[in-house]
């Protein structure tokens, strides 16, 4: 039997259909994952920094980031939790806030049974500070307890 010779009749070829297929699949992919890496940050007019360090969060890292809109809107993950002419008087309007931050609390490591992790709050330039204090009062509620808070503040431009 010899097996060198091949007959040019029965010579497959390869289809590329697939692979070409699965190629786009996956730029498409990464093209999501990419955009994906700011949706906690809304895009808002920070107020301007005299002295500060840079924000360099750890890429792996899930820092939690309260975003309030010039409006005293307050969004998390693109999540509203709170809108001011949304508030009816009846229930409490920072209902929302309080849940979001409880999860938040029981998910961050503990220390002295508290919670040791940072939270971010990014207020619009604009915005009347009673919307900042109030995450913050939300802070300090018993279950929820978080006392590392950062606020985020924008560098001067260099000229």
């Amino acid at each position: 039997m010899n097996l060198a010779k091949h007959d040019p009749e029965t010579e497959m070829e390869m289809d590329m259909t697939p692979m070409i297929d699965v190629v786009f699949l996956l730029i498409i992919f990464f093209m999501i994952i990419t955009d994906l890496t700011q949706q906690d940050l809304e895009d808002l007019e920070l107020p301007i920094a005299l002295s500060a360090t840079e924000d360099k969060p750890d890429p792996d890292e899930k820092r939690p980031i309260f975003n309030i809109k010039h409006t005293g809107e307050i969004i998390v993950r693109k999540e509203p939790l709170y809108a001011p002419e949304t508030h009816d008087g009846f229930k409490d309007p920072m209902v929302d806030v309080k849940k979001k931050l409880a999860i938040i609390a029981s998910n961050m490591p503990r220390k002295d049974d508290l919670p040791d992790d940072h939270l971010m709050i990014r207020g619009d330039r604009s915005v009347p500070f009673k919307y900042v204090q109030q995450v913050m009062q939300e802070c300090a509620q018993k279950g929820i307890q978080i006392w590392k808070v950062q606020l985020a503040a924008s560098m001067p431009n260099p000229e």
